[in-house]
């Protein structure tokens, strides 16, 4: 497999995510990269994506705090690089959600009333999201301890 077919299926599975393809793209391509990053334009070219894509790309990676910008000292543009342990923060950014889902199932159960029937579905939603808020923490606290000693 060449590093161009691994970003054109990072955008792939990116977008499958929720993010635009050519931001996976984007991700795919930070992930190949050396140190140094890119600006956008190198980026946009890289990607064979019009330049107004790729800024619309990288500000989504950015709010979603999976890149970085950086200026390089006497340089003018802003460059791109993955944020720091980026999958360990992407992932407790989603553990934040974890509370609104079994919010959302505890408010179920309150409009179905006692019916068993009717609230299984959303006791086993309620319970596996209050299950992953209590063990989640601990893996990632696991994998700081892994992480760090490699």
């Amino acid at each position: 497999m060449s590093v161009d077919e691994f970003v054109e299926d990072a955008g792939l599975f990116y977008e499958r995510l929720g993010l635009s393809r050519t931001s996976g793209r984007a991700m795919g391509w930070l992930l190949t990269a050396g140190t140094s990053g890119a600006d956008a334009p190198e980026l946009a070219e890289a990607l064979a994506v019009a330049k107004s894509s790729m800024s619309v790309a990288l500000r989504q990676l950015e709010q979603a705090g999976l890149v970085e910008r950086f200026r390089v000292r006497g340089e003018r543009r802003d460059r791109y690089r993955l944020a720091e342990d980026v999958f360990a923060r992407a992932f407790r950014a989603k553990m934040a959600e974890f509370e609104s889902f079994r919010a959302l199932a505890e408010q179920g159960l309150r409009a179905v009333g006692d019916d068993p029937a009717r609230r299984r579905r959303l006791e086993l939603m309620r319970d596996m999201y209050a299950f992953m808020m209590d063990r989640f923490p601990r893996l990632l606290e696991e994998w700081d301890e892994l992480k760090d000693q490699r």
